[in-house]
């Protein structure tokens, strides 16, 4: 009879088991899906190599060395898109997948930067928001590139 209360116990532990992982897991907007040379994620000031499949979160900051690139696809089918020597901060990110509504800001401090817009902008144009040194960028639902020289 013990034998079959632990096993039910531990049944029912292991059931739990998933739901509190997810709910210890970071405050995830989106994944990286391309990772060439040096890249990294900084996150609450530390700097870890960026690779393929990790997720990103609300205030990443991705930076990109001389021979880097990362692509990331957002939760809302956004795609960023990294040249060398880039650092995109990533400000803002809310986004309801029923009703395709949020906002999005990112700001690029410096290098490169494609971008194809994803639900966020089709469901509130005014909502996405690319942030430079010099202009705020407001996305309509488009395909562009962004460059910022360093000074």
């Amino acid at each position: 009879m013990r034998i079959l209360q632990s096993l039910c116990v531990a049944t029912v532990l292991l059931g739990l088991l998933p739901a509190s992982i997810a709910a210890a897991q970071p405050d995830r907007i989106g994944q990286l899906r391309n990772v060439s040379g040096d890249a990294f994620v900084l996150r609450n000031d530390s700097r870890q190599p960026a690779v393929v499949g990790d997720i990103v979160q609300r205030e990443d900051v991705i930076e990109t060395g001389e021979n880097g690139a990362v692509g990331i696809t957002f939760d809302d089918n956004t795609v960023f898109s990294t040249g060398p020597n880039s650092s995109v901060s990533l400000e803002e990110f809310n986004f309801n997948p029923t009703t395709l509504k949020g906002s999005f800001l990112a700001k690029l401090g410096k290098g490169t930067l494609s971008v194809i817009s994803g639900d966020i902008a089709r469901g509130s144009p005014e909502a996405m928001r690319i942030r430079t040194p010099s202009a705020i960028l407001g996305v309509r639902g488009t395909r562009f590139l962004v460059r910022v020289d360093e000074k």
